[in-house]
């Protein structure tokens, strides 16, 4: 597995952590109070912010303007 392919694996895995985590702390909120909130919306942010750089990341670097594979 190239260290491209890898990255994207590891953004992905990162993603679903991020989306996870802010989804539990967010669930919790009832007995945790402000700091869960803040924790959920925090990693939900970065959720976002992962999957929007995975997609650059694949569009741009995985693949050629050309459509062609970049692993040449």
């Amino acid at each position: 597995m190239s260290l491209k392919k890898f990255h994207i694996v590891f953004i992905s895995l990162a993603t679903l952590c991020f989306a996870g985590f802010g989804l539990w702390c967010l669930l919790l909120q009832g007995g945790g109070g402000a700091a869960f909130v803040a924790a959920g919306g925090a990693s939900l942010a970065l959720a976002g912010a992962t999957a929007v750089y995975g997609t650059w990341f694949y569009r741009n670097k995985l693949h050629s303007p050309d459509g062609a594979p970049a692993d040449r």
